[in-house]
Order: structure tokens, then C-alpha cells, then sequence
């Protein structure tokens, strides 16, 4: 039996330690969100590329605080109980200093109250649902902040649409039977409300279902002519090819999940084209963005999905530049210093200059997005002559 010297069994340990030292110095931030379940994953994906992109930068750059950023990313499935699972497991288990998430809203809706409890920021980068980045009750500390679309604000901006158009008389909503699309038909049930519009009808479609014929056969015998769709790209996909099977052509104003591949390769071109949406990207880029979107073209899951790339690159770079500004990785210290950043940070969305404060953690607003419709592949601007006609009163929220 060949011996071990003693030398070399304590230099092994001595390593070993060393190495788990210098990994315990890593500053650990997580991803908590779906990324293979649901047609959104695509979402997720090209998030987690876009921080994993501004993390190596960092990096590479002699990290922050003088620590190396590591993501540690957890895939939810699209299944509420998973998502609060990881979210307990990258807080108590990894000691993750920050989240970034969800893609899913209805996801997020069943977790924030954790990070809140336990004082970790989060950055979200995709979920739009309008109380992802409110308080959990008034006057509450609020741990939620956002780099995304919101869906309050693309509501106001298409009932406004609605109810500066002289063809539109009576509106419809389909809402996607999710925590999502249920948050977003308060948006749409609230602002119609304060826009003075008549809505004839309200339905729902369950995010797996292929057929809405029966929905849209009430719609039109309640004589909806402009219809609001909330739900995800496949279900408002099946909408528009119920449509078609009955030949009935409202007016189309979507969510923006209808920029996702999803929608385009289930509705086909025709289809597709039909409704109009609010995006925070178009296929114009800035030359800043086509710059990111060629270094990170072959590991774009869908080449709609690069507008999350973008968030998620401009969300982790406001959140380092929080730790930064911080001194720590503290989530008080953290949360403060993200309500008053004192340096302007050139994103690739915009210039964000003091973009969150104590009351409002949003960091993109309604003049941040941008009309939008397919044609011929592509996401291009829209207008028209109503939109043209749009001003800052007719978008009350």
C-alpha cells in the first residue's frame, strides 16, 4: 500500500481552501425565471445573454469592489411553485447579493414578497405586469425595480389609440387566463374607465388553447369592433386564426407579446400583420445596438427576442453601478443607491439619468416605447393618422 505524505496531503488541503476562499469573494447575482417552458423562455434566454454579456465587460474590467460577478441562474418552467422554490434557494442557499427576473409575470407576482422580506434587490428585465415594481402594501419598502416594458403604460397609450379613432365605437378584451393576463385586464378594465370607453364584451383564453371562435363569436354579437388582446404570443396567435376561420376583422391593438416568434410562426404572415403594439425596440437600431446585436447575434434564441438582450445588458449595468456607488453589496445600501444613482449611465435603451427614486422604480417610461407592427418579417415602426394625432392627454393612466 503506497503511502501519502503528510506535506502533500496538507498542500491538497491548503489549495482546496485557497480556492474555495477565493470563490467565496465572488459577488453571486441570480436569474429567476423561465427558460425552456413557455414560448416567453425565449425571453429569459436572450436576458440572461444580454447580463451575462455586461457581466464579462465587468469583468474583464476588474470586476466590482474587486470581485469577480458570477450569475447563478435558476429555470422556473414556467410553474409558480418552482419559481418561489429557486427564489428561497438563490437567497438562503447561493447568498445571491441580487435577482434579476422574472420572465413570466405571473411568476414574479407569486415570489415578490420574498425578496422584499429578506431585503434583496431585484432586477427585472422582462415581466411586464404593472405590479411587479409596486409596493407590496402602501408606504412599504419596495425592492422591486424594472428595465422593461410596463403594461399600464402600453394599456394608456392603446386606449388612447382607441379613443382618438373616429372608426372605433365599441371595444372588446381577450385576456390570457394567467396571473399575467388577469393583472393586465385591471389595467385595461381601469383605464377604459378613466378613458370613457365602452367595452361590450370580455373573455379569456387559456394560454394552451387553439381555438377562440366561441370568444370571438360573443365579441361580435356584442358588435366590438376594436379588440384588445393581453396574452402571449401562441394564444394571440390562435386568436387572429379563429378570426379568420369566421371572418371577423376588428381592429387589433395587442400586447407587445406579439413581437414574439411565437406569434409570427403560428399566425403566419397574413395574420400577423393584422394587429399593432407598443415595443421598446423596432428593427431600426442605433449604431451602439447593432454593434451588441453582432457580437451576440449567434446565441440570440430568436432574433425578436434581442430587444431583452438589451435589457438585461442595461439592468446589470445599473445594478453594478448601484453596488459601486454603494461601497457593498448590502441590499439596503444596494436599494438606496439605485433610488439615487449619481452618474448617468449611456445605456443601449437610452441615457438613464436618476432613472429609479424612492416612489418610482421604473426605469422605462411611456415616451420610451414605440408603435409597432409586423411587415413582411420584420418589426417596424407603425403610424398612422391617429397615432400622428396622439398627445400627452390622451395617454392617461
Amino acid at each position: 500500500m503506497k503511502r501519502i505524505r503528510p506535506l502533500r496531503v496538507l498542500g491538497v488541503i491548503a489549495a482546496a481552501v485557497a480556492s474555495f476562499a477565493a470563490s467565496a469573494q465572488d459577488i453571486k447575482l441570480g436569474y429567476n425565471g423561465d427558460l425552456s417552458a413557455s414560448p416567453s423562455a425565449l425571453s429569459g434566454q436572450a436576458a440572461v445573454l444580454g447580463i451575462r454579456t455586461a457581466l464579462d465587460e465587468i469583468n474583464a474590467s476588474g470586476g466590482v469592489l474587486g470581485r469577480k460577478l458570477v450569475l447563478v441562474v435558476r429555470d422556473d418552467v414556467s410553474a409558480p411553485p418552482k419559481a418561489i422554490q429557486n427564489m428561497s434557494e438563490l437567497i438562503d442557499g447561493e447568498k445571491v447579493a441580487a435577482i434579476f427576473g422574472p420572465t413570466n409575470s405571473g411568476n414574479g407576482l407569486a415570489w415578490r414578497h420574498i425578496p422584499n422580506q429578506k431585503k434583496i434587490p431585484v432586477m427585472n428585465v422582462v415581466g411586464g405586469a404593472t405590479e411587479l415594481s409596486k409596493p407590496m402594501s402602501p408606504g412599504a419598502e419596495n425592492y422591486m425595480f424594472r428595465v422593461s416594458m410596463v403594461d399600464r403604460y402600453q394599456v394608456a397609450a392603446l386606449m388612447g389609440y382607441a379613443k382618438k379613432s373616429p372608426n372605433v365605437k365599441t371595444i372588446g378584451f381577450i385576456t390570457e387566463s394567467t396571473g399575467w393576463g388577469q393583472s393586465g385586464l385591471q389595467d385595461l378594465q381601469q383605464i377604459s374607465a378613466l378613458q370613457g370607453l365602452k367595452v361590450g364584451q370580455s373573455e379569456r383564453i387559456g394560454s394552451n388553447d387553439t381555438d377562440a371562435t366561441s370568444q370571438l363569436n360573443k365579441l361580435k354579437a356584442a358588435n366590438v369592433d376594436t379588440l384588445l388582446i393581453w396574452a402571449n404570443g401562441t394564444p394571440t396567435a390562435q386568436i387572429m386564426k379563429s378570426m379568420e376561420k369566421l371572418n371577423y376583422y376588428p381592429l387589433v391593438l395587442s400586447s407587445w407579446s406579439a413581437d414574439n416568434a411565437s406569434f409570427y410562426d403560428t399566425a403566419g404572415k397574413t395574420l400577423a400583420e393584422k394587429p399593432v403594439f407598443m415595443r421598446t425596440l423596432n428593427d431600426d437600431l442605433t449604431a451602439k445596438q447593432k454593434k451588441l446585436r453582432d457580437r451576440v447575434a449567434d446565441k440570440l434564441p430568436s432574433p425578436t427576442s434581442f430587444v431583452f438582450t438589451l435589457h438585461g445588458y442595461d439592468g446589470a449595468m445599473l445594478l453594478v453601478q448601484a453596488i459601486k456607488q454603494a461601497g457593498t453589496t448590502d441590499g439596503p445600501a444596494v436599494k438606496a443607491a439605485l433610488e439615487d444613482l449619481k452618474t448617468p449611465y449611456e445605456g443601449m435603451m437610452k441615457t438613464y439619468n436618476k432613472p429609479f427614486s424612492k416612489t418610482n422604480h421604473e426605469g422605462l417610461t411611456a415616451v420610451d416605447l414605440s408603435w409597432t407592427h409586423w411587415k413582411d418579417g420584420k418589426l417596424l415602426p407603425y403610424s398612422d393618422n391617429v397615432v400622428k394625432a396622439l398627445g400627452a392627454d390622451d395617454l392617461k393612466e
